[in-house]
């Protein structure tokens, strides 16, 4: 079950530093993102998360997240 909800706001560790954002989808399943297959469960889901400061979005796993007051 996943421990974020869609419209939480999350930050996570990049290589530019601590990027903040809110999440917008929410993976169950295996999914296509970027050239890439992703892997995603009910149990090890994976987030798709809209940047604060630019329209980037990325895809990260549970344990990559922080959420934010």
């Amino acid at each position: 079950m996943a421990r974020f909800a869609i419209g939480d706001h999350v930050t996570w560790n990049s290589e530019a530093g601590h990027v903040s954002g809110h999440v917008i989808a929410i993976h169950e399943a295996d999914f296509d993102w970027k050239g890439y297959r992703h892997r995603a469960s009910p149990d090890a889901p994976q987030y798709e998360i809209r940047s604060d400061r630019t329209t980037h979005v990325a895809a990260h796993r549970e344990s990559a997240l922080t959420k934010l007051r």
